[in-house]
C-alpha cells in the first residue's frame, strides 16, 4: 500500500453516489478530482437531508488530515475501493 500521505483526500456531496463516483473515476467532470487523480472511494456516509450533508461536508473539510485518516481506517483499514460494492 502506498504511503497514506501520498493520497489526496476529497469530500463532496451528491444525491447519487454511484453516478458521482463513476464521473470521478472516468474524469468526466473537470475540477479537483480530475486534477489530482482522485478515483478511489474509500469512505462514505448517508445523511437525512441535503442540508445535513452540506454541514457534514464542511465539517470534514475543516478536519485535520489525521482525523480523516482515522475516520477512513475505522471502517476501511486497507483503504479498499468501495465503489464495486455499491453496484
Amino acid at each position: 500500500m502506498p504511503r497514506l500521505d501520498a493520497y489526496t483526500l476529497y469530500a463532496g456531496v451528491t444525491n447519487n453516489l454511484v453516478r458521482r463516483v463513476f464521473e470521478h473515476k472516468s474524469d468526466f467532470v473537470a475540477g479537483f478530482t480530475r486534477q489530482y487523480g482522485v478515483h478511489t472511494l474509500v469512505w462514505f456516509e448517508s445523511t437525512c437531508s441535503i442540508a445535513a450533508a452540506i454541514q457534514r461536508e464542511k465539517q470534514l473539510k475543516n478536519w485535520k488530515r489525521e482525523w480523516k485518516v482515522a475516520l477512513i481506517e475505522s471502517d476501511n483499514p486497507e483503504w479498499n475501493d468501495l465503489y464495486d460494492g455499491l453496484l
